[in-house]
């Protein structure tokens, strides 16, 4: 599947906006403790794969999926994802774009059709092309692991049964996702209101 960028311009990736505050200070905080612990540099190649890498982990082990594990809370802000510790899909792809472009990695949010809008990130390393990265968290059947040389996502979409890659790359959370997260009074209303497309 050819991703396609829906802002032709490379910066949109880099910016701040709602969801994804990177220029928070708990976003600066957090990135700076990765970077220290993949070398404290990410100029060059290495140093910002080490560091995609470190954030990613970082996102999809030490940020349970709220619906994983009961969590009632809805965070969808970067920053909140950060300091709660707790997220829906759409939630921790916030929070990997925030801390991916704090470092000056361009990083969109896209998705998946499943039987829900299922929220990913995709990142662009110099020299590559936009690689997807699931950072929802793993559990038993979900096995997604960062890869810039082949998808390694959480969830394959199955044709048969109506899903589907979606290949827009966004800047910021369409409408439909930022509403639902927005209006949603806890997990079990977020469940409801959660957008079936884009």
């Amino acid at each position: 599947m050819e991703l396609i960028q829906q802002d032709p311009d490379p910066s949109a990736y880099l910016a701040a906006c709602e969801a994804v505050d990177h220029r928070h200070p708990l976003v600066a905080e957090t990135a700076s403790r990765l970077r220290e612990r993949t070398g404290g540099r990410t100029d060059g190649e290495g140093g910002l794969v080490r560091y995609a890498e470190a954030a990613f982990d970082f996102v999809r082990d030490t940020i349970p999926h709220s619906f994983d594990s009961g969590d009632r809370r809805v965070a969808w802000r970067a920053s909140d994802v950060l300091a709660t510790r707790n997220g829906i899909c759409h939630a921790k792809a916030h929070a990997l774009a925030a801390l991916l472009r704090h470092e000056g990695i361009p990083a969109a949010l896209c998705y998946q059709k499943l039987n829900v809008v299922h929220g990913l990130v995709a990142l662009r390393l110099p020299g590559r092309p936009w690689a997807r990265q699931d950072p929802r968290g793993n559990k038993p059947g979900v096995d997604a692991r960062f890869s810039l040389d082949g998808e390694r996502l959480a969830f394959t979409p199955d044709p048969d049964a109506g899903e589907y890659d979606i290949p827009e790359l966004h800047a910021a959370p369409p409408e439909p996702v930022l509403t639902a997260l927005k209006r949603a009074g806890d997990r079990a209303q977020l469940e409801r209101l959660l957008p079936e497309r884009l």
